[in-house]
């Protein structure tokens, strides 16, 4: 989808909640097609973003690393 999304897995510790809401918000920014979305629309934006930086973080708390 998107060719400047970076890897948030590292070796040495997992990603911060900076990271991941910078990753969530590049996300939704895609897919939305709204760079900034317009007043109507910014609650909604910040919940998308919101849910998939929680999710994102689940997702790394249950990753198993060898």
């Amino acid at each position: 989808m998107c060719r400047s999304i970076k890897q948030l897995r590292y070796p040495d510790r997992p990603p911060t909640d900076a990271e991941l809401e910078a990753a969530a918000r590049q996300f939704v920014r895609k897919v939305s097609g709204y760079r900034e979305p317009s007043k109507a629309n910014q609650a909604a934006f910040e919940q998308a973003i919101a849910d998939i930086t929680a999710v994102t973080r689940t997702l790394f708390d249950n990753l198993t690393v060898r």
